[in-house]
């Protein structure tokens, strides 16, 4: 199963792709979209939608899963990402893709073992998981990376109640 995972920003989106054959994790691509603070917030929202499209239609994942959002004390930066995560799901949605969505505390268990894990702990274990030589930068890739593996290790189970295939 080939999964895109997607950290979601206005300014950072991380993205990972994963192929998960049998219990064996292969990284196919890994990266990040970024939006500079110049631009308007439509300009901003139309890149990322035109770049999670490219991203999509160039590696043809089969699944995709998205970090939910978790507001902290500044309520505008949350707005913006909170946009910004509805043009990433609009993206995987017109492409077709299922689209599961995890969060933090929920990713930390699946990639470490530990809900309240530090974030160096998930970026060693992805990049130990994927057989990388050096941690993904920035560490919203590395989220990606780890939102990828936690749908492989719980997605599909997710993804057939939502379709009612069980």
């Amino acid at each position: 199963m080939i999964i895109l995972g997607i950290d979601p920003g206005i300014a950072i989106v991380g993205w990972g792709i994963v192929d998960y054959t049998g219990t064996k994790f292969s990284p196919i691509a890994y990266g990040s979209i970024t939006t500079p603070k110049e631009m308007t917030t439509e300009q901003r929202l139309a890149e990322i939608y035109r770049q999670m499209t490219d991203i999509i239609n160039k590696y043809h994942p089969q699944e995709m899963a998205v970090e939910e959002l978790f507001f902290n004390t500044n309520q505008t930066t949350g707005i913006r990402v909170a946009e910004a995560r509805g043009v990433i799901l609009l993206a995987g949605h017109t492409c077709g893709l299922p689209i599961a969505e995890y969060t933090p505390l929920q990713v930390k268990q699946a990639v470490v073992g530990y809900g309240r894990a530090e974030k160096k702990q998930v970026i060693t274990m992805v990049t130990m998981m994927l057989g990388l030589a050096k941690p993904p930068k920035p560490d919203d890739t590395a989220d990606a990376l780890a939102l990828a593996i936690t749908h492989a290790h719980s997605g599909c189970s997710r993804l057939a109640k939502y379709y009612n295939l069980k």
